[in-house]
């Protein structure tokens, strides 16, 4: 089973939930980065008061920083993790290699779950949040693949890549990823 994980697919394929699953029956760290900055904030660290200056001026976190709070929660982990949010694009993803590689833990796997535009923007319709009309979801969805889809070519030749088909109830979804990374 790879335990050093990344999940990428657009906002709302389920990757969230999907990694929750995995990351509970697997015992693995799950490393929302969103989460990492809110719990690095909480703490009153030196980092976390970095990243709370930037963020309550309503800007993005540097990959610096953000690597940097990465890198602290990896050096506690020992059952392995699983990255969801980040990498974004491919100078975060370079980035992300080269620490991987000075604390000798590279990268084992990487799920892209793939979604059909109809049915995610169907999706977080339902959810009925507020930001989350039609025209939003289909900007969402335009920043994602001009920023994110150079991931997947990444991954790909890399040989970690594994697509799995996101148009599905969450339990064979989530089936198809345990299958994907040798559970």
């Amino acid at each position: 089973m790879k335990k050093k994980l990344l999940f990428l697919g657009p906002p709302g394929a389920g990757k969230g939930t999907q990694a929750n699953l995995f990351c509970k029956k697997y015992g693995l760290d799950h490393l929302s980065t969103g989460d990492l900055l809110r719990d690095e904030v909480s703490s009153g660290s030196d980092l976390g008061m970095q990243a709370a200056e930037v963020m309550n001026k309503g800007e993005l976190v540097s990959d610096d920083l953000v690597l940097s709070i990465v890198e602290g929660r990896l050096a506690k982990t020992n059952t392995g993790w699983l990255l969801d949010g980040f990498p974004r694009n491919v100078n975060q993803a370079n980035a992300l290699k080269r620490l991987l590689e000075k604390i000798n833990q590279p990268l084992e796997g990487v799920i892209l779950i793939k979604i059909d535009d109809d049915y995610l923007i169907n999706r977080l319709l339902e959810r009925g949040r507020q930001d989350d009309n039609k025209q939003v979801i289909i900007n969402r969805l335009k920043i994602y693949r001009e920023k994110t889809s150079p991931l997947i070519d990444l991954y790909a030749k890399q040989g970690i890549l594994d697509v799995i088909e996101g148009n599905a109830e969450i339990d064979v979804v989530f089936s198809c990823i345990e299958k994907a990374l040798g559970g």
